[in-house]
């Protein structure tokens, strides 16, 4: 796989997991812990997507 197909892969992934985040939070009772386990996971893959486009 290349840096840029990668790089496509991580943004997609990035762009669900906002999507997720948004509607668990419009939930009537949002569960926190879930919000915060999709956060740091949108964080790393955007440390992620950050390295391999450095380089």
């Amino acid at each position: 796989m290349t840096v840029e197909a990668r790089v496509s892969t991580l943004s997609q992934r990035h762009a669900v997991i906002e999507h997720e985040i948004q509607a668990e939070g419009h939930r009537p009772l949002p569960d926190q812990i879930i919000i915060g386990r999709l956060k740091r996971e949108k964080l790393r893959i955007k440390e992620e997507m950050k390295r391999l486009t450095e380089h």
